[in-house]
């Protein structure tokens, strides 16, 4: 990675995170120091927690949005002022080798998008089985979710329209315009795995979370609007909008 100012800004979209976002913090806390970043961006919708005093402690930008993920991630990258956007929702956990895998995506890749594999925080079958599917969705649909992480260069976000201040399915119509924005190859993946919590699937049971999660996305193709989707996901567990 070239020298001169720390590229990346980091946003983080929450919603009563305070209990579970230093996992996350400590890591991109390294990686501001090792040059990497330039900021955190915690773009909140309305928390009734500490989360405030939190970003404050740790230097964090902080942003008050109204509540929702695809509103408060356009509030966040609004107020990110590097040329690099990393969004990350509040439960995921960075592994040792991500800053490698970030920077060399920038220096190799600078006008591409990327996301991480993805595995979670339970070693039983269903939750190996979900995150391969996860995995080759990706691969195969260029479909990657938000708990996946995104990062992309902020002349292409601006290009594919940023986010769209809805409730629900933001990263899917994200992705699907930086796919059309920048052509064949525009979304690749990175040679890192973070961990997301498996909190919902263990709640609700494998099966049933990962058919409503597909249902989600098929009616959301077929023209339903976010703010029911997003009465139909509910179960929020902590941490996420």
């Amino acid at each position: 990675m070239s020298g001169g100012r720390a590229p990346l800004s980091v946003v983080i979209p929450t919603f009563n995170a305070a209990a579970s976002l230093g996992p996350l913090l400590a890591p991109l806390a390294e990686a501001a120091a090792a040059g990497l970043v330039r900021e955190v961006v915690i773009a909140d919708g309305g928390s009734s927690d500490d989360i405030a005093a939190l970003a404050e402690g740790v230097g964090a930008r902080f942003v008050c949005a109204p509540r929702g993920r695809g509103r408060q991630l356009a509030a966040g990258c609004a107020a990110a002022g590097g040329p690099w956007l990393l969004v990350l929702h509040a439960d995921t956990r960075l592994p040792a080798d991500w800053q490698g895998a970030v920077a060399g995506h920038i220096d190799h890749a600078p006008h591409t998008a990327a996301y991480f594999r993805l595995r979670f925080d339970d070693r039983s079958a269903p939750a190996r089985f979900v995150a391969g599917w996860a995995n080759l969705r990706s691969r195969l649909f260029g479909l990657p979710y938000g708990d996946q992480g995104l990062l992309m260069p902020r002349a292409l976000y601006e290009r594919a329209g940023g986010y769209p201040e809805i409730a629900l399915m933001e990263d899917v119509v994200l992705v699907d315009a930086i796919r059309r924005t920048g052509g064949r190859g525009a979304l690749r993946a990175l040679a890192a795995t973070v961990e997301t919590s498996a909190e919902r699937y263990r709640r609700d049971g494998w099966l049933r979370r990962g058919a409503r999660n597909l249902s989600i996305l098929l009616r959301w193709r077929f023209g339903a609007d976010p703010e029911a989707l997003a009465a139909a996901y509910e179960g929020r567990g902590r941490g996420a909008p």
